[in-house]
């Protein structure tokens, strides 16, 4: 199953590499992303149950409002048209105060599929700033598509708060997938916007400690990273894992010529 929406650093070009790495029953398991954004792994998972978080209230509302309210969601975003003078409009209306729920989410999914290379990305004010995207007649709403994504997303838990929820609620035999902003491999590629205070080293300690306790209690994880010497040291004295690593290509770039390869890393504790 296809994610509704486009997401900088979404993972569908690696989904086959990151299931491979779980049990040969992931889907008959529970399923938790902590870091969802798009959430390639879990539509193409389709799983029974689990959790799903993002610390973006924005995101995070577009899905409650695709689970909860899909009809209203489809009738009000498929009353806007692809044109780049409605698109400031919607933009300005997007940035405004006192929208619904169902404006908010519906907003949102027209910019997604609208804006410069799908991207989400704010200014020091908190307004969605991308500009205009020039696509050939793009389809901004799937009815088919959200119909099923809302069947799905009702077997979840949604949450909007910190990566670490996930502690409380998985079980022994769960999976979880974990894809945080990525370690900079440079200091001029670090693209870590998670949330307006960033994510730094300290926060991908605190990732390496649950990645601990979730191996403790049970839990199968595959986690994505960037290849460093930072990130493997960080791992390192970590019974029971496993380093993959691979090329891959950057897609956050809005520059084709800067959007170079580098190497990722998946780590897990699955046998």
């Amino acid at each position: 199953m296809r994610p509704p929406l486009k997401w900088a650093g979404g993972k569908r070009s690696l989904v086959e590499r990151i299931v491979g790495l779980l049990p040969s029953d992931y889907a008959e398991r529970r399923y938790h992303e902590p870091f969802f954004g798009g959430g390639a792994v879990f539509f193409h998972i389709a799983p029974v149950g689990g959790s799903i978080n993002d610390v973006n209230p924005r995101l995070i509302n577009f899905y409650r409002m695709v689970r909860d309210r899909p009809e209203e969601l489809i009738e009000e975003a498929s009353r806007y048209r692809y044109d780049d003078e409605e698109y400031y409009a919607r933009r300005s209306r997007f940035n405004s105060p006192g929208l619904s729920d169902v404006e908010d989410a519906a907003l949102f999914l027209y910019l997604n599929k609208t804006a410069y290379n799908g991207l989400y990305r704010v200014n020091s004010r908190g307004e969605f700033n991308v500009p205009f995207g020039r696509y050939e007649n793009p389809k901004i709403v799937s009815k088919r598509s959200l119909m099923r994504t809302s069947e799905l997303l009702r077997k979840v838990d949604i949450r909007c708060g910190d990566f670490t929820y996930v502690l409380d609620v998985v079980r022994r035999g769960d999976v979880c997938y974990l894809d945080p902003p990525y370690h900079p491999a440079s200091e001029t590629a670090n693209f870590t916007d998670y949330s307006a205070e960033g994510f730094g080293m300290e926060d991908q300690e605190r990732l390496r400690d649950l990645c601990v306790r979730l191996d403790e209690v049970g839990v199968v994880f595959v986690l994505s990273n960037s290849d460093t010497e930072a990130i493997r040291d960080l791992y390192s004295g970590c019974e029971g894992l496993s380093f993959h690593s691979f090329i891959t290509r950057r897609m956050i770039s809005s520059k084709v010529s800067s959007r170079n390869s580098g190497h990722d890393l998946l780590i897990t504790n699955s046998v």
